[in-house]
């Protein structure tokens, strides 16, 4: 028997740890933004948003495939490819690092401001005096996460970073699937939510367009090159390349979607909408439990660390992507921005700003780029010199010309959202 119970942990360890890049992708999309606006969607609106969580997975899914096909057909990263072959492709990689990388910091303030809130009330169960010091301990406990993390990347390589992400998301995923079997919504809920429509409330267009800036993170796609690289994948790779493309965005939909349920079972129906961190605290205790609570939160938490890495690599992975189609994280550059970054998360605790709203906001920054990002792949997979007989099919030009209306709806939904904000 024992040894029965040793066969299956072991082949469950080792379906977890032959999961590919795409865990890249689960890292980017789901981190504390991701789980900010599904709790605070759920609390708000049920399961009315449903539907557009469902849109963002199905076309992230394309573009993942999309991007990933690219690389392994050409051994071209994808800004490289912008800059050697499209007109304005220098212009357009250059807007499209500067947006992503805007997007991206500003994300990383609220994540590393949610995360050590987190940790803050995790300590303040256990030490009660510290219920005076919460700004200063929350400030600590941010340093000590940012340098631990920095000083990860400087020692690390894509195997490394692949393994400390897949032991968050394996974390977080287990702990929200969990949570969901102590608190749900109804099943007509969750029906009426696939029904496309916008909550006619204030901080409705907001929260849609946060939810795709968070779902269909430009910055997922164009990094898939790199890490497809990493893992060594090349032409022969095709079909584990679209298998990975399909698990990614299937998982972030069953876990985004899970989150927002608990938030809807637990937090929509007592009428307690959630706006700060600590609220996640006090109002899910009395309807799910102790055990729940700690769950919940230790997913949350899982999901806020999977994200600081792929946020701290973001910005040096494009620049490396558009001067050579390669990362070197020894050189010089990645560790001077990578510490630029890292003293830029620590925006949000310094000033002591609310970490949640801050976080609704920087989604909504991540969706302008967009088009662009859909745009420049649309005319890579189509170049027959490049693709040769892989060149893309018409169902998949035909998604990802949905994608790029979607996109540029949502776009527009985010400057009118970002308008009335200010």
């Amino acid at each position: 028997m024992p040894t029965e119970k040793r066969s299956f942990l072991g082949k469950f360890l080792a379906m977890v740890l032959a999961f590919g890049p795409g865990i890249f992708a689960i890292g980017y999309t789901i981190g504390t933004g991701s789980v900010t606006s599904m709790i605070v969607a759920g609390s708000t609106y049920g399961m009315q948003l449903l539907w557009v969580l469902l849109l963002s997975c199905l076309f992230s899914g394309l573009l993942i495939f999309a991007y990933g096909n690219y690389a392994l057909v050409t051994g071209e990263t994808a800004l490289f490819a912008f800059k050697k072959h499209l007109k304005w492709g220098k212009l357009i990689a250059i807007l499209v690092i500067l947006g992503i990388s805007f997007g991206q910091w500003n994300s990383l303030m609220g994540i590393l401001g949610i995360s050590s809130n987190i940790i803050y009330e995790i300590f303040l169960i256990y030490f009660p005096d510290l219920a005076g010091y919460q700004y200063e301990s929350v400030l600590i406990i941010a340093i000590a996460v940012v340098l631990t993390f920095y000083g990860l990347l400087l020692v690390g390589k894509y195997t490394f970073f692949e393994k400390i992400l897949i032991i968050f998301v394996t974390i977080m995923g287990l702990s929200f699937l969990v949570s969901l079997f102590m608190v749900y919504p109804l099943p007509i809920e969750v029906t009426k939510g696939l029904i496309p429509s916008i909550p006619q409330v204030e901080g409705g267009q907001m929260m849609v367009a946060a939810f795709v800036g968070t779902t269909m993170a430009a910055a997922t796609f164009l990094s898939r090159p790199l890490f497809v690289q990493g893992k060594g994948w090349n032409i022969n790779n095709l079909k584990h390349q679209k298998k990975d493309a399909i698990v990614a965005a299937t998982l972030v939909f069953l876990i985004s979607a899970t989150i927002m349920a608990v938030a809807c079972g637990a937090l929509f129906h007592q009428g307690q909408p959630v706006t700060k961190v600590v609220d996640m605290v006090g109002t899910l205790e009395p309807v799910a439990g102790k055990f729940a609570l700690t769950l919940f939160f230790f997913g949350t938490l899982s999901a806020g660390l999977s994200s600081i890495f792929p946020c701290l690599l973001i910005a040096p992975i494009l620049l490396a992507d558009y001067q050579s189609g390669k990362l070197d994280t020894s050189s010089k550059q990645f560790r001077i921005v990578t510490a630029i970054a890292s003293l830029f998360a620590l925006i949000v605790p310094v000033f002591g700003a609310n970490p949640v709203e801050m976080q609704i906001v920087s989604q909504v920054f991540n969706v302008f780029v967009l088009p662009l990002v859909i745009i420049g792949i649309l005319l890579l997979i189509n170049k027959k010199k490049l693709m040769k007989e892989h060149k893309a099919t018409l169902w998949l030009n035909f998604g990802l010309i949905a994608a790029l209306f979607f996109a540029c709806v949502i776009s527009y939904n985010g400057v009118v959202a970002l308008l009335n904000y200010f």
